[in-house]
């Protein structure tokens, strides 16, 4: 049964690009063993993730991300049953904000700021979706 998972959380420390870097790597290595596809997003020291995959795999790689003293204030933001995957392609896509009209996020938060702690978690998933209907996604 495939499953589709979003959290928020904040960075303990400032999170840097080799940082980020890191994370995408590892996630590109390991995701497809464990048959787990997704999204990342990062900014100002609060990560977005979407994960899909078989629900035991999912869950326990949402399990590990809350007790990773990386993360803190990790809220759940949708959990569904899903029939297919939205981003299939993506062993760990990341969102590049650089790439967005800030008019898209205005369109789904109080500010144009990507508070995820602001946003419904419905409203978080169309957002995801835009961002990849936009181009805002990097591949890999």
């Amino acid at each position: 049964m495939l499953v589709r998972l979003m959290y928020a959380s904040r960075a303990t420390a400032a999170t840097v690009d080799g940082d980020l870097a890191a994370i995408l790597k590892s996630s590109r290595e390991h995701n497809p063993v464990e048959g787990i596809t997704g999204l990342l997003c990062y900014t100002g020291g609060v990560f977005v993730q979407v994960l899909e995959g078989g629900r035991n795999a999912v869950n326990a790689r949402y399990k590990r991300i809350v007790e990773d003293p990386r993360h803190r204030d990790v809220i759940l933001l949708a959990y569904e049953e899903i029939a297919e995957r939205a981003f299939a392609g993506w062993t760990m896509g990341q969102v590049n904000l650089h790439r967005l009209n800030p008019a898209l996020l205005l369109k789904y938060s109080e500010t144009g700021k990507l508070d995820p702690y602001t946003i419904s978690g419905a409203a978080m998933s169309a957002l995801f979706s835009e961002m990849c209907a936009a181009g805002a996604i990097t591949a890999s």
